[in-house]
């Protein structure tokens, strides 16, 4: 495969990312193939040291994904993260996928119940005093607010699980990758 070629395929593996990353990228692949080419090199050579350009870009991708969810922690980076590291693999998708979507599911099912623990805490704290429950009406607004802290708290703590989780797969995806790396690429581990 010649420069170009190996250009435009990863490229193509790359689109749909920022064009300041994709330009990034390639510029650095273009100076292996001019570092080849000074040393002598052909383009074929070098387009064979470096690999397929479906997997690299694969790779900078995760790359990019995890950089995102470092510097910006929010859901879209999250999910970003979490896609990143999946591609990787596909053996990953058909073993972490599972486990994820379990957790995922729970998670959301226990933040749906945070939710109404919540609007109910609301509901006993402004008509529970109107319903004269036992204790009087200080009751009710005490029990409406216990649940409305009580629901804050669980989202909280939800919060940290779910920041934890996705730092963990962050962690598993540059491990997998530290690993991987010498067994796809010889050449490097090498060197």
């Amino acid at each position: 495969m010649n420069r170009q070629a190996f250009i435009d395929r990863l490229r193509l593996g790359l689109s749909g990312l920022p064009a300041a990353a994709i330009n990034e990228a390639v510029a650095d692949y273009e100076a292996h193939f001019a570092e080849g080419a000074a040393a002598g090199r052909t383009e074929d050579e070098v387009a064979a040291a470096l690999g397929d350009p479906a997997r690299l870009a694969r790779e900078l991708r995760a790359e990019i994904g995890l950089k995102k969810w470092e510097e910006t922690r929010n859901p879209t980076s999250a999910a970003g993260a979490i896609f990143a590291v999946l591609g990787l693999g596909a053996i990953d998708v058909l073993v972490l996928l599972p486990i994820l979507m379990a957790v995922g599911g729970t998670i959301f099912g226990c933040i749906v119940a945070a939710v109404g623990v919540f609007v109910a805490g609301g509901v006993v704290f402004a008509a529970g005093p109107f319903f004269d429950p036992p204790g009087g009406p200080a009751a009710a607004l005490l029990a409406g607010i216990g649940l409305m802290a009580l629901a804050s708290s669980a989202a909280a703590v939800l919060t940290i699980i779910v920041v934890g989780m996705v730092n963990a797969l962050v962690w598993y995806g540059r491990l997998h990758y530290r690993l991987l790396k010498p067994a796809i690429d010889p050449a490097q581990a090498q060197a």
